[in-house]
């Protein structure tokens, strides 16, 4: 009997490809970063990492958990090739009319604590975030979009700050500054995603209406582990 190939869609490797960018710039350029706006410290990349979770949001309303699963691997692959390319780059021995090494190693030279947390937070909160969500919209019958979007970024933004932030920088912040920041971050994260939501519904409608998709994960396998989409 022959194998049905899964269905194509005109947008979800568009869609996978802005995850991917926002997943980098926002892990390679904001974590190492404290700014401060009006007496408030925060982590430079809240500005930008929620975007990853409105994809993932997106991803997952209307393409379903196991696509959506697809893009959180191929997220971590880049992610993991990023840092060690980092690495090795950083190691290299600079030439000796090269006079930018110090910089470099400031900006691209994460420690490892930096890389696995960065990693550990991304994997663990993204997999909640959509299965939050997956397992939501069954729940709501696909009403109230609103409710799952903001109520998995609470769920997978929560996990990503209670990983990332202590394991990358416990000790090495004072406990008060690491507790300010986690707090913010998170609020400002789940703030982000709230007032997006006006812009969520809209790509979800288009979505939804051009490529004729509104996935249930009714006999959905969740686990994180693998990469099969039969449909």
């Amino acid at each position: 009997m022959a194998t049905v190939p899964p269905r194509q869609f005109r947008y979800y490797d568009l869609i996978l490809g802005a995850f991917v960018c926002v997943l980098l710039c926002a892990n390679l350029i904001g974590p190492a970063k404290i700014a401060e706006v009006h007496g408030i410290d925060f982590g430079a990349g809240v500005l930008f990492f929620p975007i990853s979770y409105l994809f993932g949001d997106i991803l997952t309303e209307v393409y379903g958990y196991a696509r959506s699963r697809r893009v959180i691997w191929s997220g971590l692959i880049a992610l993991v090739f990023a840092s060690i390319m980092s690495a090795v780059v950083v190691a290299l021995p600079p030439a000796r009319g090269w006079h930018d090494q110090a910089a470099y190693e400031t900006i691209f030279g994460q420690t490892p604590r930096i890389v696995i947390a960065s990693i550990t937070a991304f994997f663990v909160g993204e997999f909640v975030n959509s299965f939050v969500l997956a397992k939501m919209k069954l729940l709501t019958a696909g009403r109230w979009l609103w409710t799952r979007t903001v109520g998995s970024t609470v769920c997978g933004e929560g996990v990503d700050t209670l990983v990332f932030y202590p394991v990358a920088f416990l000790g090495v912040w004072s406990g008060s500054l690491l507790g300010k920041v986690m707090l913010f971050n998170y609020i400002a994260k789940v703030l982000w995603e709230v007032l997006a939501t006006p812009m969520t519904y809209r790509i979800v409608a288009f979505l939804k209406r051009v490529e004729h998709e509104d996935y249930y994960d009714r006999d959905t396998d969740f686990t994180p582990f693998a990469l099969r989409v039969t449909r």
